[in-house]
């Protein structure tokens, strides 16, 4: 299935990896076997300035998500976890188990590998009514990579233990992939899977979904 097939259904079928579920070096993962979506700028739709390409899979032991990013220029002077990653150039991640809108994971990457991370609660609608800090992913494994100077790659690895249920075929949540690109002259364009038609993330209704097989 091609990146507008998923933007036009808001599914995606995130496939099992079969290895060794322990092994998370750059080889043990054939990406380009997962399908890929494309994230498109977050109010129009439209196609963004530098493409963001995402693929999922999952194993027993971890969801396993790939941002492979054109970046020609970043922006990220942050060091420390959970400082606000979203003011610069980042790749986010939101995972809404229940599916309801009212309580999902945020999951933040820097070009730095700095990792912002935090429990959301929301009213259902277009508010966040708080945003936990002290909440954290235990056992994440992350790598943010700039290839050959215009190619950004970011692994993401979330341990099953930090989610309600065990991962298997069947799951279904509501996600989000986005992105923030900076460019040279200050000027920032918001992206998504599926577009929230505002400079808002925070827009659960929005969420696509994302279904184990």
């Amino acid at each position: 299935m091609d990146a507008a097939a998923f933007q036009e259904s808001g599914v995606y079928y995130c496939r099992q990896l079969h290895i060794d579920s322990d092994s998370l070096s750059a080889a043990s993962i054939d990406w380009e076997s997962y399908d890929a979506l494309d994230l498109v700028e977050t109010v129009t739709g439209a196609k963004p300035k530098e493409r963001t390409e995402v693929r999922a899979c999952w194993s027993a032991a971890y969801l396993h998500i790939r941002y492979e990013c054109s970046d020609s220029f970043a922006r990220s002077t942050f060091t420390r976890r959970d400082e606000p990653l979203y003011e610069q150039d980042v790749v986010e991640l939101f995972i809404d188990e229940a599916g309801d809108g009212r309580r999902y994971i945020e999951l933040e990457v820097s070009p730095h590998n700095v990792v912002f991370d935090a429990l959301i609660s929301h009213d259902g609608e277009s508010n966040v009514t708080d945003t936990d800090l002290a909440w954290q992913l235990d056992g994440l494994v992350s790598t943010a990579e700039l290839l050959d100077g215009n190619t950004r790659v970011y692994t993401i690895h979330i341990p099953a233990g930090n989610f309600k249920r065990k991962l298997e075929s069947g799951l279904i949540w509501r996600v989000n992939f986005y992105r923030i690109d900076e460019d040279p002259d200050g000027c920032r364009e918001y992206q998504a899977w599926q577009a929230t038609k505002a400079v808002n993330f925070h827009l659960p209704r929005q969420f696509g979904r994302l279904v184990f097989i």
